[in-house]
């Protein structure tokens, strides 16, 4: 009775000996750690997890002095190779049996830090709308004061003074309504993203022939309810400023690959969604500085001399409005940026 309550809780369990080797487990543990206990049946946790010495220490000291001990965010790599951050608890059951419970960390804390991401998101926004009332008033004054002033200059080379205030004028109010993002309607219809990749990947080729950009595409992934003209743009900020990156870095071989993935039952933000579209466009380039990585899509952000700090925020109020976002991850050597957009047409809630 109690080995059918634990085969149906979704918290992994595993049931060790004396030695710390793999008596027992039920399918959440088998789920978790992408093996089977027939594979696993008496290998050391050590082996199984890749663990080292401090989890070893920690169920021997419980085993020892028969007392439950539980750790916080340790790091695993069971056989299947894929890190893991865990939360566990080892409980003594006799001298010669250990229960071991194991919660994944890893998604609760990206679901977390994508929460944090989209609150500031919005707060930004806010500012952004309210900055740019501000600022559009004046500029259109000042545009028309230079307007009626050219008509009374009769010397061309004044009137030219006049021209440079209007085209500058013109200039800011487009930097402002860039800050807002996309400034129409979101128009959703059947969409396919890899039609989507394969025209960036022209345009990119195009500006930077010497970048090789490989494709691993999932040919099973089915069209996405979303704004083709408006995805394009978010893909190719994303791609583009990881191939400026790499150019002005010099990278030696610099390559981009554009790949893409379905996720099943994925949390975006505090929504589950059955089926989400994963883009991953990933970099050889000599990734993002520490500094930069909290205020990454911040509007006026970038890391480059030449850069205007627009590209990923525009990129993500794109997303935000196809009920989607952009992580990122990058250390010297690889950056990978990926677009995760729910498979549901965002009206209906309805599959693509």
């Amino acid at each position: 009775m109690y080995q059918r309550l634990l085969e149906h809780l979704t918290t992994a369990v595993l049931l060790l000996d004396g030695e710390l080797r793999v008596g027992w487990m039920n399918p959440a543990a088998e789920a978790l750690l992408a093996v089977s206990i027939s594979r696993v049946k008496g290998m050391s946790l050590d082996t199984l997890l890749g663990c080292g010495e401090s989890v070893d220490s920690v169920l021997a000291k419980a085993r020892d002095a028969f007392h439950p001990y539980t750790q916080r965010e340790a790091r695993i790599t069971p056989l299947n190779g894929e890190p893991l951050t865990v939360d566990y608890t080892v409980t003594p059951l006799s001298a010669d049996e250990l229960l071991l419970e194991v919660e994944p960390r890893d998604r609760l804390m990206q679901i977390s830090r994508e929460e944090a991401l989209t609150t500031r998101q919005e707060t930004i926004k806010v500012l952004a709308r309210g900055l740019a009332h501000e600022v559009k008033n004046p500029l259109g004054g000042i545009r028309g004061a230079a307007q009626l002033l050219e008509r009374d200059l009769d010397d061309p080379a004044l009137r030219e003074y006049t021209r440079i205030i209007v085209e500058e004028v013109d200039r800011l109010k487009d930097l402002v309504d860039s800050m807002l993002g996309p400034n129409r309607m979101t128009r959703y219809a059947p969409v396919n993203i890899h039609k989507i990749l394969e025209r960036v990947r022209a345009l990119l080729l195009a500006e930077h022939p010497t970048v090789t950009i490989t494709r691993d595409y999932d040919p099973s992934l089915p069209e996405l309810s979303g704004d083709e003209s408006q995805m394009i743009q978010a893909v190719l900020n994303v791609a583009r400023n990881a191939v400026q990156a790499m150019t002005e870095a010099r990278v030696e071989a610099p390559e981009l690959v554009l790949r893409t993935r379905a996720k099943r039952q994925f949390t975006l933000g505090a929504e589950r969604h059955r089926l989400v579209s994963e883009v991953g466009l990933i970099d050889n380039g000599p990734g993002i500085p520490e500094a930069l990585r909290a205020t990454l899509f911040y509007p006026m952000v970038s890391g480059r001399a030449e850069g205007s700090g627009l590209g990923l925020s525009i990129a993500q109020s794109i997303l935000h409005q196809h009920h989607g976002l952009i992580e990122c991850d990058s250390h010297p050597g690889r950056t990978e940026f990926r677009l995760l957009i729910p498979l549901v047409n965002p009206l209906t809630g309805d599959a693509s």
